[in-house]
């Protein structure tokens, strides 16, 4: 095709974006507009659905989130690309696609088809297992940077019922084993200013409430008792499914996150910078790895 021929095509395509739904969108001459619509089986939109367009090579060249009507459009270079379309409860569904210039590439609309859930462990009692688990923290530092945290030894035990939504767990938490990887900041962590371990050697958590959320996701809600104050919190839970170990051992995973108010706790030990800004943010962020294994015996 010779560059007169070539002119006019693009001319006529970048007419016909301009002219349509995307009159109002700048889009580069060296560019197109991929697009399509994510939906469910009964044809309602997925929203929030993640997906993920990459080039020829696999790099990724945009991010991001369908919209309220599941709507996906990303301007991108003239090129052919791999579309990845994920979202809780679903298979993953992926295509090709080829966009070119001052065009759009419209795929129409894409329907996900919903993911075997996982099997649920077998009803019984189970144990947590802290040489797999971890249970940590995140607090933010003079309004900048983040500390992480840990703690090292605890110990927990799940009831797992017929149902899941009849499960129940106690978790034990000792305080004491607060590890931040300075050891100053660890004993003021533990001193009467904050955790006062000696008044209140451990951090424990009760729920016999297990909410499925959809999906692969629950809630569980129960009481925290931390610095002999108790309050009601929620950890938003991500069920990960069973698995076997290295012995033979049937073991399921899960990662659970909350965020908790220092205040909440009487734990208000602060002091604050020249600025104005505090040394130490007010909300901890809680982030939990945890594997369970069938009680021994």
């Amino acid at each position: 095709m010779d560059r007169t021929a070539r002119a006019a095509l693009v001319g006529r395509a970048a007419r016909t974006v301009r002219s349509g739904p995307l009159a109002a969108v700048a889009v580069p001459p060296t560019a197109g507009v991929l697009n399509c619509r994510v939906l469910d089986p009964v044809s309602e939109p997925v929203r929030q659905a993640e997906f993920v367009v990459s080039d020829s090579a696999g790099r990724k060249v945009v991010a991001g989130e369908t919209d309220p009507y599941g709507s996906v459009m990303a301007t991108v270079p003239a090129g052919e690309y791999r579309l990845a379309v994920t979202a809780e409860g679903y298979t993953p569904f992926h295509t090709n696609a080829v966009v070119a210039e001052s065009t759009l590439a419209g795929l129409g609309d894409v329907t996900l088809q919903l993911a075997e859930p996982p099997a649920l462990p077998e009803p019984g009692e189970w144990e947590l297992d802290p040489m797999h688990s971890q249970i940590g923290f995140t607090a933010r530092h003079i309004g900048l940077a983040r500390i992480h945290g840990r703690f090292n030894t605890f110990a927990g035990a799940i009831r797992i019922g017929e149902r899941m939504e009849e499960s129940a767990m106690h978790v034990v938490i000792d305080a004491a084993s607060i590890d931040t990887g300075v050891r100053m900041r660890d004993d003021h962590l533990r001193s009467g200013d904050f955790l006062d371990v000696e008044r209140c050697p451990t951090l424990e958590f009760y729920s016999d409430r297990f909410v499925h959320r959809g999906g692969s996701r629950w809630a569980i809600i129960g009481g925290l008792t931390l610095h002999g104050v108790s309050r009601t919190v929620t950890l938003d839970t991500q069920y990960l499914g069973l698995g076997t170990g290295l012995e033979g051992e049937t073991r399921a995973a899960c990662r659970a996150t909350t965020e908790l108010h220092r205040e909440d706790f009487t734990l208000t030990w602060q002091t604050m910078l020249a600025r104005g800004i505090a040394a130490i943010g007010s909300s901890i962020s809680i982030e939990m790895d945890i594997q369970v294994l069938p009680k021994a015996g």
